[in-house]
C-alpha cells in the first residue's frame, strides 16, 4: 500500500496507468494519461479516489457508528459542517408487490432519489463538490449539463453561498432551464451539444480559476454517488439485494453505486458485491454496446431521455472496469419501452420519474418478461429524477380528455 496513506485521508489513483497521486499533486485527471491521449474518445485519464482502509479498519466500527457520522470517513471532505443545510440523500426505498394488480414473483423496490432537494440524484455529486469547494476557498463552480447537473449545481450553490456558471445545449428542457434561473445562477447556452458545453466548461475553468464540477472530469462526483449504496445496504437490514437496475448515460451514477459497495467489501461489511444492471436506451447505447468491442464506436443518440442522451461516455473506461471487475450485467431497451415503462410506474406506485430514470424500470420489465429474475430475489431499482423536470417527453402518451358541461349525465360518458 502506497506510503502516501501516511499523511493524506485519500489518494488519486489513475484508472488507466493505475499511477498514484497526492490530493494536492492533481485536481480532475491523470497528468500523464489526459495529456498524451488528448483526442481519445472516451477520454482517458480519468482518477478514482483511494481511501486508507487499513487505518479506518483499526477503528473497528460498526456500521451503525459509520452512518452516524454522515461516511465521513469515506468521504473526501473534512467536516460535515462543510455540507449544504438542505437534507441530501437519505431518500425513501419503497417495496411494491403487485403491478397492474398481479402479484410479483420476486420482491421489488424502489430507490426514489427524485426526492432530493433540486428532485435528482445528481444533488449527491453537487452536495460534496460544493463542500469540497467551499473547504478549499473556490468561490465560483462551474458546469457543463443537459440540465439536471446543471439545476442541482445550482440549487445546492444557492443553499451555499457559492457563484454557480451552467453551461448547457441549448435544447436542454425548458423545466430544467427554469431550476436553474430561479436558484440564481449564471446560466451560458451554447450552440451544440452537451460535449460542446463540456469543452467550454473545462477551457472557462482553465482561463478564470473556477472549480469544475463536471462528470467524469472531476472524481468527487462518483464518491457523492456511492453514498446511494451505503443507504441501499442501510434501509434493507445491513445485507445487499440480488440486482441493483441502473440507469446509465455517461457512466458516473453506476461507478458510484459500484464504488459504494466496494468500499463496504473493502470495509468487511458485505463479503460481494451485488449484480448491478446498467440499462441505456438503445437509442443511446454508446456505453454498453460497446463493453465488448476493440474499437469505440460512437453512434449519435437520438433518445427522447434526455439524461442519458451521450454520444461520448466519458466514465466509459471506469465503468467497463467495475461491470468486467464485479461480473455485471447490461442491456439496452427501446425509447418506446421507457415510455411504457414510466407509465406503469406512475399508476403502480404514484412515482412519476423522468424517462432518463424509468429506462432502469423498463429494464427490470424486460428481465421479468425474460424470466430472468430468480423467485423471491431482491431487487432494486434506482429511479434518479422526477417526471416534472420533462414533461414534454411523455406528451405522446397522454390523452387530456375535452371539457365537458358540468352534469352528471356527462361525467356518467367519461367514467364508464
Amino acid at each position: 500500500m502506497s506510503l502516501k496513506y501516511n499523511t493524506q485521508k485519500f489518494i488519486y489513483e489513475c484508472i488507466d496507468c493505475g499511477k498514484q497521486f497526492d490530493s494536492n499533486e492533481t485536481i480532475y485527471l491523470c497528468p500523464k494519461c489526459s495529456k498524451e491521449n488528448i483526442d481519445s474518445r472516451p477520454p482517458k485519464g480519468v482518477l478514482r479516489i483511494v481511501y486508507n482502509f487499513f487505518d479506518i479498519l483499526q477503528k473497528n466500527f460498526l456500521f451503525k457508528d459509520f452512518k452516524k457520522n454522515n461516511f465521513l470517513d469515506l468521504l473526501p471532505i473534512n467536516k460535515i459542517e462543510s455540507l449544504p443545510k438542505l437534507k441530501v440523500g437519505n431518500t425513501p426505498l419503497y417495496e411494491f408487490d403487485q403491478l397492474d394488480n398481479n402479484e410479483l414473483p420476486f420482491r421489488l423496490f424502489f430507490k426514489d432519489d427524485s426526492q432530493n432537494p433540486t428532485f435528482s440524484f445528481k444533488d449527491r455529486a453537487s452536495s460534496i463538490v460544493s463542500a469540497y469547494a467551499k473547504e478549499k476557498g473556490f468561490e465560483t463552480i462551474v458546469t457543463a449539463s443537459t440540465g439536471n447537473a446543471g439545476s442541482s449545481l445550482a440549487g445546492i450553490c444557492a443553499a451555499q453561498g457559492q457563484k454557480a456558471i451552467i453551461i448547457v445545449p441549448e435544447t436542454a428542457p425548458l423545466a430544467k432551464l427554469t431550476q436553474i434561473i430561479m436558484y440564481g445562477a449564471t446560466i451560458v447556452p451554447v450552440k451544440g451539444t452537451y460535449d460542446d458545453a463540456f469543452d467550454l466548461s473545462i477551457k472557462a475553468s482553465k482561463e478564470f480559476g473556477w472549480y469544475n464540477r463536471n462528470t467524469a472530469f472531476n472524481p468527487l462526483t462518483v464518491e457523492g454517488k456511492k453514498t446511494v449504496s451505503f443507504e441501499i445496504f442501510d434501509q434493507l437490514g445491513e445485507t445487499i439485494p440480488d440486482r441493483i437496475f441502473v440507469p446509465v448515460g455517461d457512466g458516473v451514477i453506476i461507478s458510484g453505486v459500484y464504488k459504494g459497495f466496494e468500499d463496504l467489501l473493502n470495509l468487511k461489511l458485505i463479503d460481494k458485491i451485488p449484480t448491478i444492471v446498467a440499462v441505456q436506451s438503445s437509442e443511446s447505447d454508446n456505453l454498453t454496446r460497446n463493453i465488448k468491442n476493440k474499437e469505440f464506436e460512437i453512434i449519435p443518440s437520438t433518445t427522447a431521455a434526455d439524461s442519458i442522451s451521450v454520444d461520448i461516455p466519458r466514465n466509459f473506461n471506469m465503468t467497463k472496469q467495475f461491470i468486467q471487475k464485479y461480473n455485471g450485467e447490461y442491456l439496452s431497451v427501446s425509447d418506446n419501452a421507457i415510455l411504457e415503462a414510466s407509465a406503469i410506474l406512475s399508476r403502480n406506485t404514484g412515482i412519476f420519474s423522468e424517462l432518463a430514470a424509468a429506462s432502469s424500470f423498463a429494464g427490470i420489465l424486460k428481465y421479468s418478461e425474460e424470466n430472468k429474475l430468480d423467485k423471491n430475489s431482491i431487487n432494486v431499482v434506482l429511479l434518479t429524477g422526477s417526471g416534472l423536470k420533462d414533461i414534454n417527453s411523455v406528451q405522446k402518451i397522454l390523452n387530456i380528455p375535452k371539457a365537458i358541461q358540468p352534469t352528471i349525465e356527462n361525467l356518467k360518458k367519461i367514467i364508464s
